[in-house]
């Protein structure tokens, strides 16, 4: 595992090379989020030991909050540490990095981590809970079928297309 501060640290960084604009603080709460769940997805385990929290627009960081906007993610993984994940780096920052930050709230809201976090919340109260690593697992799994399905689907789509 590598620590969440590193890991933003890492997607801040990326998302500048590649965009070429700072990373809005929401997209990377929920890049966070996104490559937690993906880590879990490929490998079945967390990428960080620290649990984000289920707040009104999504998964947060609470950590992560005053570093960012006082510019102080500077620390990032070891390199040997990115290329242990680098196909979970690579397969969020393909799938999600390009996305609106309000697209990723709504794609995060549809999460059951999320949503069981925020039980007994209305849509726009405030909460600080902590969103549990087994329901991300959960979340990891669903993600997993749904790919699987629309694989089959696309062959089976293509096959009928013959």
């Amino acid at each position: 595992m590598i620590s969440v501060v590193k890991i933003a640290a890492y997607i801040c960084q990326r998302y500048q090379q590649e965009f070429g604009e700072q990373i809005d603080e929401m997209k990377l709460h929920k890049l966070l989020y996104f490559t937690q769940r993906e880590c879990l997805v490929q490998r079945g385990e967390p990428l960080f030991p620290e649990q984000l929290h289920a707040w009104k627009y999504g998964p947060v960081m609470p950590q992560i909050r005053q570093l960012y906007k006082d510019g102080l993610l500077t620390e990032l993984p070891l390199q040997q540490e990115v290329t242990a994940y680098q196909s979970v780096f690579d397969e969020v920052f393909r799938r999600l990095a390009g996305s609106s930050s309000m697209t990723l709230v709504s794609i995060s809201h549809g999460e059951l981590s999320w949503k069981r976090a925020r039980i007994g919340y209305g849509k726009y109260d405030s909460s600080d809970v902590p969103m549990s690593i087994d329901d991300i697992r959960e979340d990891a799994e669903r993600f997993k079928v749904r790919q699987f399905m629309l694989k089959k689907f696309g062959e089976t789509k293509s096959k009928g297309a013959s």
